[in-house]
């Protein structure tokens, strides 16, 4: 992977036009949709570069690759986000380490990061994971179950909940793929009508399928390889 600076800059102008006309297409505000740099896997010199360019907020998947990268980068303001699955286990890092959780998805999750909040004497924006693909892989609250959740959140003060998160089913039919999009959008102007007005955002599209995403109202997209390059899993 080429990552040096010339290169990473011109992937993010690229990545940023593609936004716009996105968002320019919907009839959407040229600023409406935010980027989430999505880090994972990719090592802290490329992030550094990735900050140099004032792109703060940085998407890890891994709890411990938070942690190591951190670390690292202590002397830099990064605002970690975890979009990955969650195990409660792991809330007390995030409680201290992350800006934000993009993958809360049960109240066991959701008691555990407030007592962990609490001890830090600190709160979290969170956005509820909500599974709109029939993929097995696929983490989530089933949809029906969102209006009772977020009742059981309003008692967790550490949490401050500002919207909802999903991955598409993965397809290459670009319908099936909007329709994941479009589900999530309903069931936030839903909330918004039973009172949960602060649940504004979307975080939704990546890579592959943000377009559409941008399309179906989407107000955050998680891009990584798109920005940084291929991934080496190795």
């Amino acid at each position: 992977m080429d990552s040096s600076d010339s290169s990473l800059s011109g992937r993010l102008a690229q990545l940023r036009q593609r936004i716009e006309q996105a968002c320019l297409q919907a009839g959407r505000p040229a600023g409406a949709v935010a980027l989430l740099p999505v880090s994972k896997t990719f090592p802290v010199p490329v992030l550094a570069q990735a900050l140099d360019l004032g792109l703060l907020r940085m998407g890890e998947n891994k709890v411990q690759e938070i942690r190591d990268k951190q670390a690292e980068l202590a002397d830099r303001a990064v605002q970690w986000v975890m979009i990955g699955h969650l195990q409660s286990n792991k809330a007390k890092d995030i409680a201290r380490l992350a800006s934000e959780v993009q993958s809360l998805d049960r109240l066991s999750l959701a008691q555990a990061l407030d007592r962990h909040l609490q001890t830090e004497q600190r709160s979290l924006d969170v956005l509820v994971q909500v599974k709109t693909s029939p993929e097995p892989s696929k983490f989530g609250l089933d949809p029906e179950q969102l209006p009772a959740f977020m009742q059981s959140l309003r008692s967790l003060d550490t949490l401050n909940v500002r919207g909802l998160m999903t991955m598409a089913v993965n397809s290459e039919d670009p319908q099936a793929v909007r329709a994941c999009f479009a589900t999530l959008r309903q069931w936030r102007d839903r909330l918004v009508e039973l009172g949960h007005e602060q649940v504004q955002g979307l975080s939704m599209g990546m890579s592959g399928d943000f377009e559409l995403a941008i399309q179906e109202g989407s107000t955050e997209v998680r891009v990584g390889s798109a920005l940084f390059g291929a991934r080496n899993y190795r």
